[in-house]
């Protein structure tokens, strides 16, 4: 496994980490295109991107961290295959490194459907053994996602 760190993604690692947002987020976030990517992208500022490959070299999970509202916020993905092997906190701890305080949106219920019909499990337990504390006063609630906001401070 190797972590590479970059600021601008090619096109190919884009339609990569697409094709790895509509297989593993919940249907409901699906982007039809790689304009829809782009424009989801180019709607964040200062974006850091960490993509984590295996060793045939091929993308199979993703973080990025990016500025909202005075604060840092972050993103991940991971190929289901190899979630609960210790990669999603190989990314983490990356980003950790880099941050005083991260902060994210979880779906916290595991109604949701992904594009393959399985269920979306919530990754709340991952986020509390790495340490983040649940917001839960504070949740966003619109027609793409129900989460909850977490938040982790060194």
């Amino acid at each position: 496994m190797k972590i590479i760190e970059k600021s601008i993604l090619s096109v190919e690692e884009k339609e990569v980490l697409r094709e790895l947002w509509n297989q593993e987020y919940p249907a409901r976030l699906y982007l039809k295109n790689l304009e829809n990517f782009d424009s989801y992208l180019n709607g964040l500022s200062n974006t850091k991107h960490y993509l984590l490959f295996d060793d045939s070299k091929k993308i199979i999970g993703w973080t990025f961290t990016f500025f909202r509202e005075e604060e840092n916020w972050f993103a991940i993905i991971l190929d289901s295959k190899i979630q609960g092997k210790g990669n999603g906190s190989l990314l983490i701890n990356e980003i950790k490194k880099n941050n005083e305080s991260l902060n994210g949106w979880v779906i916290d219920q595991e109604s949701e459907l992904k594009q393959n019909k399985e269920f979306y499990k919530s990754p709340m337990q991952f986020y509390i053994k790495q340490d983040f504390t649940i917001c839960s006063e504070i949740r966003l609630e619109n027609e793409k996602m129900s989460a909850v906001k977490i938040n982790w401070k060194q």
